[in-house]
């Protein structure tokens, strides 16, 4: 009789702990489903339009209560990878976290090539058009804003409908080797410019090495629009 009583003892006790374990894998799930539908919302605001599915934690998964809120965050970038996953923790009295995993696809507008692109093409707006794609599934990220690369030289080809990305595209050179250029000395109020020659390619925000045409001197400045380079004092 005692040993049937222990039995069930045990019995009971092993059903506690199942239905705590469901209770916590089932809030884990809904943070995490609450968390996605948060970040799918706040996209919407900004017009992109984001679908997900949460992983469930497996049922026999055994945390201490939490008796707080749940905090969720991506670990990973949403918008570097379609399967980011979530950092799910409890700081409660006896503390927790694990991580669970997502499928997160963003559409948005994003510029895609016209026709064939060839490399050291300088673009123009009609050779690019906006496309819905999902954002996301692009680790090199996307262009979304026509304007933004108008007259940026293509650095290698590019398949008609294909994706735009930053690093097909390069500034243009903005001195090239041998052009005469103005070269600005500034510090403060006090400016004094000169003529001078490039000794090499750039690209604006790049520094080059300039020639000034009345010492000879070879000095490195910044170039900060086609034809001019800064030289800081």
């Amino acid at each position: 009789m005692r040993n049937h009583t222990l039995v069930i003892a045990l019995l009971g006790l092993c059903l506690s702990s199942f239905a705590l374990a469901n209770s916590t894998a089932h809030d884990i799930h809904a943070a995490a489903n609450l968390f996605l539908q948060q970040f799918a919302t706040e996209q919407a605001a900004a017009g992109y339009e984001v679908s997900y599915e949460s992983a469930k934690p497996d049922p026999r998964l055994s945390l201490a209560e939490c008796n707080g809120a749940l905090d969720v965050n991506f670990s990973g970038d949403p918008w570097k990878s379609g399967q980011p996953s979530m950092l799910i923790e409890c700081s409660g009295e006896r503390p927790w976290r694990m991580y669970l995993s997502a499928t997160v696809d963003i559409r948005g507008q994003a510029l895609v090539a016209s026709r064939p692109l060839a490399r050291g093409e300088r673009l123009r707006a009609d050779m690019v058009s906006l496309q819905t794609v999902v954002v996301n599934a692009s680790r090199r990220g996307t262009i979304a804003k026509a304007q933004s690369i108008i007259g940026m030289e293509v650095r290698r080809p590019i398949n008609s409908g294909s994706l735009i990305t930053p690093d097909l595209l390069a500034a243009p050179d903005a001195v090239e080797r041998g052009d005469h250029v103005m070269i600005t000395a500034s510090s403060g109020s006090f400016t004094v410019s000169s003529r001078g020659k490039a000794l090499a390619n750039a690209a604006i925000g790049e520094q080059v090495l300039v020639e000034n045409l009345q010492s000879s001197r070879t000095i490195k400045g910044r170039v900060t629009a086609p034809g001019q380079v800064l030289i800081p004092m």
